[in-house]
């Protein structure tokens, strides 16, 4: 037998004229479930009513309103027949394992069921040969499994599911082109594609993409070969199944077939039989159609190969030109003119301040309805809302790429975060980006201000958590523990009324020098929190420093228009809006975030300012540094050196320790630290963002960090206090220090050979070197830890040298060369923050005004400097994404150990 006649034994069906009819009327199964009561309506009044009852087991009685009126629903098939309603075709919308018996039902019941329309998807294979089977022996057609329905355009008839979308009657234009789509929404979209290049459809089938296939490709060619109507079709394929071997055609066919990529999966992602197996993948298909279509190879707008059997696409996108293409073959034109086209027309963009090119700035549109509407009113949303999910494990701070060991906070990298003062750093974990130098300069105020707290009685406090001789994380989460709720909220409210007051004005940006203030309106309720009776002297200090360092800000502007006495928490929110303003307007930050940057402002003040002894706090100034000094020209990062090592740091001497502070910002979301930070904002209930504790979260991470985890820098220092300690080195940048490293790293190696080997021959474990070797960047000749090199090149780049580094790299290659390392070692990350901080310490260290036990302080104080940032990203994040309680881990994942 040839093809044809083994086809018109396996379906009723002559002509694709037959599929969807205006005789024909439907019995929706499961009429009532979520899917039908939105799709159905639709589909019965654009096929002027062929809807005659649904089914929905106890629900008896119910109708489903559509615009042509009510659908009787009935418990099952029989009552609806033996009520007087004739049918002959059903359409399934069971669930996947009540399928089966739906059909089996259809068909048994009502003799004159000849078509049956499959929506659910993940038919159950077994079952689906059961249907097959008792539908072939009733002489019925089945469409699907997992499929959309079907849809003439001739006909102005839809079965099923939603092809065309909710309005048909736009897309499905009556024409010469019948389509047959694995895909159902892709079944829509290519009947759109084809209308804007003045092509209309008569039959479109949605095939489905389940396992099993009912109206397969070789009924399809079938019916089109028998249809007066198509001149021509579209076939939209996907991998898995021979369905498309072998075919045989006697009209131009367009083939688009696609997935190359899911020859790489091991698992179904999408349709369920979407997964190619021996010999069905696209790549398979491809030749299939190659031969079918007798063309060499892929259609594309360069490379335009098609025959009059048709041409082969792999980017939907090019079915319409490629079609125009055949057909032009055969003398035949579009069936009229186009009706729109496929450019983008945006309805709303954000470049997020981005340069863009002009080719991609498209300009919008005007919506339609009802979307203008939502459209308008999400427009007035000031800020971001992010959505709420459980975030252990997880952020939306940061990220460590496991195999580099290099982390990205808010999308940088921490070695071009390196290259950033701490004040930039700080702005990129809260605000997602890095800051401009007048946000340096307001944010710098902000926090000279409040980092001298002479006074204050937090200062006494620290000064005997310090004496008791506990370790400065516990120290500075002494600090933060102050710096509660109460002493902030004036400040977030009063960010509260400047977005009150701004949020619409159309300001985009925070130092608009040119916005005019005027035209803002401001109640008495609104001006009663930004304003005192009575001159205050630390908001006048803050704006005299403003002024000395040439910062603008709108805000802090309109506070000086209102003619009153300003308060500090409202220059203080006043600053910080200005800072977040631009980042909330391009909606990558949220309202939360704002009202929250005061708070952040204040704490990393504080953690700066308690670092050191009350003796460093006077009146007039901090460390020996004038206060007024501090505050019109000093910026984060100086005043941070200036605490931790007690002395006015020289450009050359601060460029280190910033690059310093940037490596540690984070380590991502796993570490110890982080993991602090994140637990505490969970256990306060991030679903109620205005009850979590900012102050509360950094003591979290203060906590969390320890001798181990944080103070393990010093490690490193001593280890190298030691090699160096009979040196009469006293200056660690110098290059032409005068000491024999090839010597002193063979001399070192040697001895650690010997106490390795003498470990070993009694059992005792080795003792790790610190700063060298890593779990990650090992088993090479050379190894090498891309971030220390690429800190390596950076100073290399600027002239500068350190001798700590320079030793550690001398020692890798020695234990190398004296046969105790089987390969050179890299030298890893912490080894050039230890090198980097002693550098710095070493003077002092060798002066005597630094002992060993200060030097440790030191190291883990720089620690918690940098970590504030990275940690405050994670409060932010977690405060703005997380759920309540979502650090807990599950009762299942613990055990009990005896």
């Amino acid at each position: 037998m040839d093809n044809d006649q083994d086809v018109k034994l396996s379906t009723n069906i002559r002509s694709l004229a037959e599929l969807a009819t205006p005789t024909d009327r439907v019995c929706v199964l499961n009429i009532l479930g979520n899917e039908s009561r939105t799709v159905t309506p639709i589909s019965h009044s654009y096929s002027g009513g062929n809807v005659v009852f649904g089914t929905a087991p106890g629900k008896q009685g119910k109708v489903l309103e559509t615009p042509l009126g009510n659908v009787p629903v009935y418990d099952n098939v029989r009552e609806g027949l033996d009520a007087g309603h004739a049918f002959n075709v059903g359409v399934v919308y069971l669930p996947p394992s009540a399928v089966r018996d739906g059909v089996i039902e259809l068909v048994r019941v009502n003799p004159e069921c000849k078509k049956i329309i499959i929506l659910t998807e993940k038919v159950p294979v077994h079952d689906s040969r059961i249907i097959r089977s008792r539908a072939r022996l009733r002489k019925v057609d089945v469409f699907g499994a997992n499929c959309l329905g079907i849809a003439d355009a001739w006909n102005h008839i839809r079965i099923g599911g939603a092809l065309g979308g909710d309005k048909p009657e736009e897309t499905l234009k009556k024409g010469s082109v019948a389509i047959y789509s694995n895909s159902g929404n892709f079944t829509t979209t290519i009947a759109s594609y084809l209308m804007a290049a003045g092509w209309g459809t008569t039959t479109s089938i949605s095939s489905g993409k389940d396992v099993y296939i009912h109206f397969a490709p070789v009924e399809f060619t079938y019916a089109l070969d028998n249809d007066a109507r198509s001149k021509a079709a579209v076939m939209y394929i996907e991998p898995g199944g021979y369905y498309e071997q072998n075919l045989k055609l006697n009209k131009p066919l367009v083939a688009c077939v696609v997935g190359r990529w899911k020859s790489k999966l091991t698992r179904a992602v999408g349709h369920a039989g979407a997964m190619g197996g021996s010999g069905d993948n696209a790549e398979a298909k491809e030749k299939w159609f190659q031969d079918l279509l007798q063309v060499d190879g892929i259609y594309t707008p360069e490379n335009p190969i098609c025959t009059t059997r048709g041409a082969l696409v792999t980017n939907i996108a090019h079915i319409p030109e490629a079609l125009t293409a055949v057909m032009k073959l055969h003398g035949v034109e579009p069936d009229f003119a186009p009706q729109g086209d496929l450019t983008l027309k945006p309805w709303f963009g954000n470049t997020q301040g981005l340069p863009v090119p002009p080719e991609l700035d498209l300009p919008l549109v005007d919506p339609i309805q009802p979307y203008k509407d939502q459209i308008a009113e999400l427009s007035k949303q000031v800020g971001a809302i992010f959505p709420r999910e459980a975030m252990k494990d997880r952020s939306g701070s940061s990220l460590m790429d496991p195999k580099t060991q290099v982390t990205k906070v808010s999308g940088v990298s921490v070695l071009d975060a390196a290259g950033y003062p701490l004040e930039s750093n700080y702005c990129l974990a809260l605000l997602h980006e890095h800051n401009d130098a007048n946000d340096n300069a307001l944010l710098n105020t902000a926090i000279a201000c409040d980092v001298n707290l002479h006074g204050n009685p937090l200062i006494d406090l620290v000064d005997t958590v310090r004496a008791a001789g506990n370790s400065p994380n516990t120290v500075l989460s002494t600090a933060c523990a102050a710096i509660g709720p109460n002493t902030i909220n004036n400040a977030r409210i009063a960010v509260d009324t400047f977005m009150e007051l701004f949020g619409h004005s159309g300001l985009m940006q925070g130092d608009h020098s040119d916005f005019n203030i005027a035209n803002i309106e401001t109640s008495p309720e609104q001006i009663k929190h930004l304003v005192t009776d009575t001159p205050d002297p630390k908001a006048e200090a803050m704006l005299a420093g403003l002024a000395a360092r040439g910062a603008k800000s709108v805000f802090v502007d309109y506070l000086k228009s209102l003619g009153q006495h300003p308060t500090a928490d409202a220059v203080l929110a006043a600053i910080t809006t200005s800072i977040a303003w631009n980042a909330l307007m391009r909606k990558k930050i949220t309202r939360t975030t704002a009202r929250n940057l005061p708070w952040y402002a204040r704490l990393m003040s504080v953690i700066i300012g308690a670092a050191v002894g009350s003796d460093k706090h006077q009146k007039d100034s901090f460390c020996g540094v004038a206060n007024i000094d501090l505050i019109n020209k000093w910026s984060a990062t100086e005043i941070a050196y200036l605490a931790l090592l007690g002395e006015t740091p020289t450009p050359e001497k601060l460029f280190p320790f910033q690059v310093l502070l940037g490596l540690i910002i984070s380590n991502g979301p796993g570490t110890i630290s982080a993991q602090g930070a994140k637990g505490a904002v969970s256990a306060d209930g991030p679903e109620t963002p205005e009850r979590v504790q900012i102050n509360k979260a950094m003591i979290g991470f203060m906590t969390h960090t320890g001798y181990s985890h944080g103070g393990n820098g010093y490690e490193g220092i001593q280890f190298l206090i030691e090699r160096f300690a009979n040196t009469d080195l006293q200056d660690a940048g110098k290059a032409n220090h005068g000491i024999d490293l090839a010597t002193m790293s063979k001399e070192y190696a040697l001895a650690f050979g010997a106490e390795k080997k003498a470990r070993k021959s009694v059992g005792d474990a080795v003792r790790n070197i610190p700063g060298i070797n890593h779990p990650i960047f090992k088993g090479q000749l050379v190894n090498k830890d891309p971030r220390e090199v690429y800190l390596s090149e950076l100073f290399a780049k600027r002239g500068e040298f350190n001798i700590f580094h320079a030793f550690y790299s001398s020692l890798v290659q020695a234990l190398y060369d004296n046969g105790i390392t089987a390969n050179v070692f890299c030298v890893n990350i912490d080894a050039v923050i230890a090198a980097l901080l002693l550098k710095l310490l070493w003077p002092r260290y060798r002066s005597g005004d630094f002992s060993e036990a200060a030097l440790e302080s030191a190291a883990f104080t720089a620690f918690l400097f940098g970590r504030t940032v990275g940690c405050a990203g994670e409060i932010d994040d977690h405060t703005n994404r997380g759920r309540n309680m979502d650090t807990r881990t599950a009762a299942s994942k613990c055990s009990f150990v005896s």
